[in-house]
């Protein structure tokens, strides 16, 4: 197994009153991609500062890569690629502007700067754009920018803060596919982001953080397990015409099963029970086009939850 990239253990931080951080313990693993996952106002952000060693802990112990943000900031920063979820950047300067005067900044010489550059803006997908200035820049190409710039200096720990927020559909693909090639080389990645499909479909492993405190890995486990609902359409007929089959198959009342739009909904309570049901209905010879769990395991886990602080 990877060493941990990252170790957070009984991190606290306050704002006056304020406990934005209460009691987070994680493990991020070097070669892969752990999603931060939490509602608004969790503490993503501020544990993401702290580990950026841009924000000292009221308590716990952080490790990045080994060193500490705290005794050895300077150190942290050399390894870190930081991505906040709003780029500061240099508007008057253009793209290729922006990523040469950052890789001057970790005193990366002017030609290799340059090259490095060019480099990333193609990886990026904005190569096009490299001579405009960053003030006329959409969010999504401030967000390409963005990461970009956390790259300049080829880190081993990658902290991202919403990286596909605003990115086009064709775009997220693309950061999926840089994102895993990324923990293929090995480097510990850690992103943070609200769109939870997104982050089903890249990460490895996932912490989930509540109210500034994280979930423990039972509680995560038991609601993962829980009931969960399945979309189910059949090839030649309309979902009305489909709820009767459908559900004398799987012995239910035709008259309780939901109709969203084409497909029906069923709930199930475990991935077992879901594939005796499609198995069932192959074998009833009934022509299943979509068979498929409404939300990813990663939604259907923070709903739960968030339906269990109500």
């Amino acid at each position: 197994m990877s060493s941990p990239g990252i170790v957070a253990s009984g991190v606290r931080r306050s704002f006056g009153s304020v406990h934005a951080v209460r009691d987070v313990n994680l493990e991020a693993r070097a070669g892969a991609v752990t999603g931060l996952i939490g509602p608004n106002g969790s503490g993503k952000t501020t544990l993401l500062l702290m580990l950026a060693s841009l924000l000292a802990p009221d308590a716990g112990v952080l490790r990045i890569g080994g060193l500490d943000p705290v005794a050895d900031p300077a150190g942290v920063r050399r390894i870190v690629g930081w991505m906040p979820d709003a780029l500061g950047a240099w508007p008057s300067l253009t793209a290729r502007e922006t990523l040469v005067m950052t890789s001057r900044l970790y005193g990366i010489a002017p030609a290799d700067a340059e090259r490095g550059a060019a480099r990333l803006l193609d990886e990026l997908g904005l190569a096009e754009l490299a001579d405009t200035p960053a003030r006329v820049f959409s969010r999504g190409q401030k967000q390409r920018l963005g990461l970009a710039r956390a790259l300049v200096h080829n880190p081993s720990v990658l902290l991202l803060d919403e990286p596909a927020s605003g990115l086009d559909p064709q775009a997220r693909i693309e950061l999926r596919t840089l994102l895993r090639r990324l923990a293929g080389e090995g480097r510990t990645v850690l992103l943070s982001s609200h769109i939870l499909s997104e982050l089903d479909e890249v990460v490895d492993e996932a912490a989930f953080v509540v109210e500034g405190t994280s979930v423990s890995s039972d509680r995560i486990a038991q609601a993962a397990t829980r009931v969960r609902t399945w979309r189910i359409r059949l090839a030649d007929r309309d979902a009305t015409a489909a709820v009767l089959p459908v559900a004398q198959t799987l012995g239910l009342d035709a008259a309780l099963v939901p109709i969203d739009r084409r497909d029906l909904l069923v709930a199930f309570d475990s991935d077992g029970a879901a594939a005796a049901a499609l198995g069932a209905l192959v074998r009833a010879g009934l022509p299943v086009a979509e068979f498929a769990a409404a939300t990813g395991l990663l939604e259907h886990t923070f709903l739960d939850l968030e339906g269990g602080r109500s």
